[in-house]
């Protein structure tokens, strides 16, 4: 069977409709971890004792940090799967930036971001 140049347009709207459920999740979590962020700086260990705040300053600002780096991670895979819609209006989706060719579906349905198929990924790691 001959590999096509690009997926169909009925295809295209299938994975439309994955990346904007999983874009709405990662919005609502990106969010979640805002509100976390803001409300740890909002509730600062400013008028507790000074006994406490030494133990608990570590473990607050480790707890921002971590927060910080979600969101960060958050904030990128929402921009990678906008990035992917755009795509998929350009009629490019699904095509491998290395290697020309379609990616899989069932890779592009687990990682509907990708811009590489397996065997591009793979090859990049050698």
């Amino acid at each position: 069977m001959a590999e096509s140049f690009r997926y169909s347009d009925a295809d295209l709207t299938e994975f439309k409709e994955i990346i904007v459920a999983k874009l709405a999740v990662a919005k609502e979590e990106y969010d979640y971890l805002a509100k976390q962020i803001k409300s740890q700086n909002e509730n600062g260990t400013d008028d507790t004792a000074s006994a406490y705040v030494a133990i608990d300053d570590g473990s607050a600002s480790q707890q921002k940090e971590n927060a910080g780096k979600l969101a960060a991670r958050q904030q990128k895979f929402i921009s990678n799967l906008e990035t992917a819609l755009i795509r998929i209006e350009n009629k490019t989706y699904g095509i491998c930036r290395v290697t020309g060719k379609l990616i899989n579906k069932d890779r592009l349905k687990a990682v509907p971001h990708t811009t590489q198929s397996m065997e591009a990924k793979k090859d990049q790691y050698k």
